[in-house]
């Protein structure tokens, strides 16, 4: 294995036949009050940051409010004033802006501050499993209107209401890629696993069983190229833009 915190670099460590390991932050929590952190986790190769988890941060509001730690609906109204200077700290060091967890006010204005595509590294579609974690159509359009990438993930309870993880298929998988493409087109959509946050399902439970994804895919009429954007390509590009951008 090989950490590897530039585009060039994953490509590489495939070329070597190394596995690449990606760092990134999940939950801008960690940033405190205290912005020099998104430079000191830029450093240590981090390569996106998602703006909150679980529970309101000093970032931002979260879509999924913690009542176990006191929190509002609201806290911010979207990004507070701290988060509107992450999102242009993390576009200065060359870290992309990760809207999954977060609310819709928060995903919408992190939008519109970030001068590189932002990404949800792990979301479904609202349309076909009405869960907060999820995205709606307009959400989807915002992704695609900045150039980013909206990443469909494994998890269960995103893909098809009220299912146990041994009752949802691939086919429910590429039922969330299919409506993505659909709705904003192969260059905004991949695919993310989370299998160390609840991700996996019947016919998806590990790495090993990738294959069965390109499968499904495959069978419903993508090609060479369009798995390769899913299956990573699209997230290099968004990845190189905003090393380009850096400065």
């Amino acid at each position: 294995a090989r950490v590897t915190s530039t585009a060039d670099e994953i490509e590489a460590a495939k070329r070597d036949g190394v596995l690449a390991i990606v760092p990134c932050v999940e939950n801008g929590f960690s940033v405190g009050s205290d912005l020099g952190r998104i430079k000191e986790f830029r450093a240590r190769g981090a390569r996106y940051l998602t703006l909150t988890h679980n529970g309101h941060n000093n970032l931002g509001d979260s879509c999924n409010p913690r009542r176990d730690l006191g929190d509002r609906d609201v806290e911010h109204g979207g990004l507070s004033t701290l988060g509107r200077a992450a999102v242009r700290e993390l576009n200065r060091v060359g870290m992309l802006v990760d809207v999954a967890h977060v609310s819709r006010d928060t995903m919408l204005q992190a939008s519109e501050e970030s001068r590189t595509p932002i990404v949800s590294t792990h979301s479904c579609i609202s349309a076909l499993c009405d869960h907060s974690r999820n995205m709606t159509d307009w959400q989807l359009d915002v992704i695609r209107d900045v150039k980013g990438v909206i990443q469909i993930t494994a998890v269960s309870a995103f893909l098809k209401p009220h299912a146990k993880p041994n009752e949802v298929t691939v086919a429910d998988f590429a039922d969330h890629v299919d409506y993505a493409v659909k709705r904003i087109g192969i260059d905004h959509v991949g695919i993310s696993s989370d299998f160390d946050g609840g991700g996996g399902f019947s016919d998806w439970h590990d790495a090993g069983e990738c294959p069965n994804i390109t499968a499904e895919l495959i069978r419903r009429g993508y090609d060479r190229g369009a798995l390769e954007k899913l299956w990573g390509g699209n997230f290099l590009r968004v990845m190189r833009v905003a090393e380009q951008a850096a400065g």
